[in-house]
């Protein structure tokens, strides 16, 4: 099973082997998608609805999960301003803090529980009671149905979501500055923004379609190759949280790492 093996055979040599064809069959499944993704047929209609069941199923929870942010960031934040005597600065802190990282990385994490999750056992399922198999004999391409649509629907709504959710966070942390210090609105808007560059909401934004690509093809390929029953499919789901978490994790390293280069650092 990908990505799965006893603690106590973490070290052989028949593990470790395993665990590199793994990766290799997933740098495979990611080529397979690319060299797909272009060619019919188009399954708009199904993208659509993998689009509305990342996005607007997500809402809710996104939106607690952003407000919730702002307001405890801005709470837990206040006293060591206050100690420094940079009160004023908290918008902007939190506008750094939130667009930069922890608005598209916590959006992303919460998503991989939700969607990676979902995805990996819906088709892990779709797997072990042979529906796949038929549409392949059917010729139907379950390929493009069932994989495609699903990770171009997280690549295009996980920045829409994070945009959403850094508004909410900010929001939340207007209600906490407003409540403990009656800061004017439009007092915590010009100082929120003005450190805050074009740049940096663009490539922080957009880095979460890398990550919903992550989460996509990951859960994707750990459900289409599920073998076995619906333990299997219960390993599948998990599995697709943990590696897309750590997969995500490592990329927004890199991402940082590359857009500072470019863009430099705040």
């Amino acid at each position: 099973m990908p990505f799965d093996e006893p603690a106590s055979e973490a070290l052989r040599p028949s593990v470790i082997a395993r665990f590199f064809r793994q990766i290799g069959e997933l740098t495979e499944f990611t080529l397979r998608f690319f060299r797909r993704v272009w060619r019919r047929p188009y399954e708009v209609r199904e993208l659509f609805r993998q689009m509305d069941e990342v996005g607007s199923k997500s809402f809710i929870l996104i939106s607690i999960t952003g407000l919730a942010i702002g307001i405890v960031l801005a709470m837990q934040s206040r006293g060591a301003m206050v100690r420094f005597g940079a009160e004023a600065m908290l918008p902007n802190m939190l506008a750094l803090t939130i667009l930069k990282e922890i608005g598209p990385v916590i959006t992303a994490l919460i998503l991989a529980g939700r969607l990676g999750a979902g995805i990996g056992a819906e088709i892990g399922s779709m797997r072990v009671t042979e529906q796949i198999d038929a549409l392949e004999v059917a010729a139907l391409k379950p390929f493009h149905y069932l994989v495609i649509t699903r990770v171009l629907a997280c690549t295009i709504m996980f920045p829409v979501l994070t945009a959403w959710t850094d508004t909410i966070a900010m929001f939340g942390g207007y209600i906490e500055s407003s409540i403990e210090s009656g800061m004017d609105y439009r007092i915590f808007i010009s100082t929120a923004f003005e450190t805050i560059r074009l740049a940096d909401v663009i490539v922080d934004t957009a880095k979460t379609a890398v990550f919903g690509f992550i989460v996509g093809i990951v859960s994707c390929y750990l459900g289409f190759n599920v073998r076995g029953g619906t333990r299997e499919v219960g390993r599948a789901a998990m599995q697709s949280v943990v590696v897309s978490s750590l997969l995500i994790l490592l990329a927004d390293v890199v991402i940082v790492r590359i857009s500072i280069f470019f863009f430099g650092s705040v």
